[in-house]
């Protein structure tokens, strides 16, 4: 209970968006590294976005994948790749995005670290453009909502579905192109030839 209030306090306590990786202690050793200033002017002119715009809501009908952490209840961190057709991660309104649970390797690793921790993290990648998202928020995970789930399927996709995860965005910033090896899908490289 003590370390839910705790959480709940710290978030209340943001200043800015970024904060929510920007710590004390990393703003600490940005001071030493000589870079916090810069992320200082980024946040005075506005930090890092809490709903998703049209820019981020294009990005996202474009990915079949994105990585998405979690961690466990012992402070454990666990990284999953999520794929599915184009667009898979759907848009369900400004702050919150949802996709759809397909039968997998039945190990429920992600499914589990959410019961103990919400807090949820994704890394949504472009890398022929090399450009990349990461996201922030916290997550919740149905296997009864109907209404959701089937908002949630893809009909030409055809996969068994067993659950909706939700994550509710709290921050999100597009990261630098810089050591993006640009790398296409054989979707991209018929549709490339097709240009020529």
């Amino acid at each position: 209970m003590f370390m839910m209030a705790s959480l709940s306090w710290r978030k209340m306590m943001r200043e800015y968006t970024s904060d929510i990786a920007f710590t004390e202690t990393v703003k600490k050793i940005q001071k030493e590294k000589e870079s916090r200033s810069a992320y200082a002017n980024m946040e005075q002119r506005g930090s890092w976005e809490s709903t998703v715009t049209e820019f981020l809501a294009s990005f996202i009908a474009q990915r079949d994948s994105f990585y998405m952490a979690t961690v466990n209840a012992e402070g454990q961190p666990y990284i999953q790749h999520r794929g599915g057709p184009k667009g898979f991660l759907k848009v369900i309104d400004n702050k919150t995005l949802g996709f759809a649970d397909f039968s997998g390797n039945r190990q429920y690793i992600s499914y589990g670290n959410l019961q103990d921790n919400n807090k949820v993290c994704i890394f949504l990648m472009d890398y022929p453009n090399r450009t990349r998202i990461k996201l922030w928020g916290t997550s919740e995970v149905t296997e009864t909502d109907e209404a959701l789930i089937e908002k949630l399927v893809d009909n030409e996709y055809k996969a068994n579905i067993e659950r909706a995860f939700l994550i509710h965005i709290e921050a999100w910033d597009r990261n630098c192109p810089q050591h993006i090896t640009p790398r296409y899908s054989e979707e991209e490289i018929m549709l490339m030839g097709e240009m020529k």
